[in-house]
């Protein structure tokens, strides 16, 4: 029982992977079930086994992507003792993170158009949203941060973020304009610090 466990486990990380690699190369609509489990050395029945449909087996990958940039925003925040440093560092992160090759497309393009805005949005709340309400609540906890409604404030950067990273996903100077998104996003947050 344990090594069928494995297994399927296996073939689930395998799926995603090879997925994630489709999706960002060809996008959700150009990519082929039947190419995906052939590269995964697979059969549809796995895929369907485990994932239900096409549409699941990217929302599994959209998942992972968000979850890979959650660890990573989490990581370079952490580099930081300084809570408002922190919360800097990790908007940077996520802008720099989604707008990478291997997300951008999956993230910011695909991500909404296949599952729809509002399952979306749900799965941004659960990973990006619910760590910046943390380090907001963390600051207004500390006396940081101006006596702001959190869950507006949290919604209120979010929402600055996503569209920024779309702006900078199609920049011809992805880096010029990184900057200037960080430039701006920390004149914001300094509008809103209690010092």
């Amino acid at each position: 029982m344990k090594r069928s466990k494995e297994q399927a486990s296996e073939t689930i990380v395998r799926l995603i992977e090879v997925a994630r690699k489709h999706f960002t190369e060809h996008g959700y609509a150009e990519s082929s079930m039947e190419d995906i489990v052939a590269e995964a050395n697979l059969t549809r029945g796995a895929l369907y086994h485990h994932f239900g449909s096409k549409k699941g087996l990217f929302q599994a990958v959209l998942e992972s992507v968000q979850s890979e940039i959650g660890v990573r925003v989490e990581a370079d925040a952490m580099q930081s003792d300084d809570a408002w440093e922190q919360l800097i560092r990790g908007c940077r992160s996520f802008v720099a993170a989604a707008v990478e090759p291997r997300n951008k497309r999956i993230l910011l393009i695909d991500g909404p158009a296949v599952l729809g805005w509002e399952a979306w949005r749900r799965m941004d709340e659960e990973n990006s949203m619910r760590h910046l309400r943390e380090q907001l609540g963390l600051l207004q906890q500390q006396g940081s941060l101006k006596p702001v409604p959190l869950d507006a404030m949290t919604h209120f950067l979010s929402g600055a973020l996503n569209e920024s990273a779309l702006w900078i996903a199609q920049s011809p100077d992805e880096g010029g304009s990184l900057e200037d998104t960080i430039t701006v996003i920390t004149l914001v947050l300094k509008g809103i610090c209690n010092d």
